[in-house]
Formats: structure tokens, C-alpha cells, sequence
């Protein structure tokens, strides 16, 4: 489980193609640092099992493995060595909530269709399939790319979220241009709460 508060802005140092699947390999020295073999981190928002550490914990890097379903649901099939990624370690009991809880288990892809600079914010606004538009609510949470962030409008087919100098510094959401694909996670609770409510309409 993951809060959406990225820690580090990784690079891909390298892609490897395995057929129905893919082998990634990230730098990211601050997140690499505290990694072990078998341990989750969150990559543009994607939960990832780590399967090796290259030169250990003072390498950098980590490797981790991609399956089909995976590349197809995610943006993380086009991503090419060079590219820069949000990184997130798993949050543990003992550590703070800053954003909403995020699984790591991308619900499908948005593409940015506006940026609009503001005088201290940027509002960007995100194109999303018609099937998670009723999950995005306004004022509630959604993780973009793996980013917590507040839905500040929404609309039929697309909705809004205002970005904060930090959000925009620390973030790949400072540099994707428009057009772009990001990752989307809707809130795990508005699937719970449907599912739940479903079940009580059809007794």
C-alpha cells in the first residue's frame, strides 16, 4: 500500500524486451538505497515486485519485472531509457498518511489535454476512459502517474487537478507534455462502496 507522496524522481537506465513481458531497470539512489529482493516500489504509480539490486545498496539501481497485462493497463510499456518516473517505497504502520491510499494497481490510462499556468499553481486538466469517470468526484482523491492528488473539477469525459510548485518541481507531472498518457488509480473505496450498494439494489 502506498500514500501517493513521491520520494524520488527516478530515470529509466535501461528496458529489456522478454516477450510477454518486459525487464525494467531504474536509478534511484534514495529509494534503491532501502531495497531488498522481493520488495514492492511504486513506479508511475504501478505496484512493482523488485527482482535484483545491481551493485547492491550502494548501486542505485533496482531491476523489476513488468507482465503483459501490466504494459497493455499502464503507460509503463513506452517508457525508454532516459525517462524520468515517480518512485514510492510501500508506507509502513508507523508512518505518516500524507496522501490517500493507493494500491499500486493502475484502474487504466488519461491523457493531459490542458495546462493552465496559474500565478502560484498550474491547473492541468486530464482526458480519462468513460469507465472511471464515475469514480472521479470533486474534491476527492485520485493517483495520477502515482501522485496524490485532489480532483478540483471534473467533467463527462475528463477532469482537473491543480498543481503546486512542489507537485510541479518534484514530479514527472512537471515536464509531460500535452498529449501525454498518465496512469490513473481512482479511489479504492468508491469500487468498494459500488460494489457494496449493487449487491443491496439486487436483493
Amino acid at each position: 500500500m502506498f500514500t501517493g507522496i513521491v520520494e524520488e524522481l527516478g530515470e529509466v537506465a535501461a528496458t529489456e524486451n522478454l516477450g510477454d513481458s518486459a525487464r525494467l531497470t531504474i536509478r534511484g539512489p534514495r529509494v534503491s538505497s532501502g531495497l531488498a529482493q522481493g520488495d514492492s516500489v511504486a513506479v508511475n504509480g504501478v505496484c512493482l515486485t523488485v527482482t535484483g539490486t545491481p551493485g547492491g545498496a550502494a548501486g542505485g539501481t533496482f531491476t523489476a519485472g513488468v507482465m503483459r497485462e501490466t504494459l497493455e493497463r499502464s503507460g509503463l510499456g513506452a517508457l525508454k531509457p532516459g525517462a524520468r518516473v515517480n518512485l514510492e517505497r510501500p508506507v509502513t504502520l508507523s508512518g505518516r498518511l500524507g496522501g490517500h491510499l493507493v494500491q499500486g494497481h493502475v484502474d487504466g490510462t488519461g491523457t493531459i489535454t490542458s495546462r493552465t499556468p496559474g500565478e502560484r499553481w498550474e491547473t492541468v486538466r486530464v482526458a480519462l476512459p468513460p469507465g472511471l469517470a464515475r469514480y472521479v468526484v470533486e474534491k476527492g482523491s485520485i493517483a495520477v502517474d502515482g501522485i496524490s492528488l485532489t480532483v478540483s473539477a471534473t467533467g463527462e469525459n475528463w477532469f482537473e487537478v491543480n498543481l503546486i510548485p512542489e507537485t510541479l518541481s518534484r514530479t514527472t507531472l512537471g515536464t509531460t507534455p500535452l498529449g501525454g498518457t498518465v496512469n490513473l488509480e481512482v479511489d479504492v473505496i468508491a469500487k468498494y462502496v459500488e460494489k457494496l450498494l449493487g449487491a443491496v439494489v439486487r436483493r
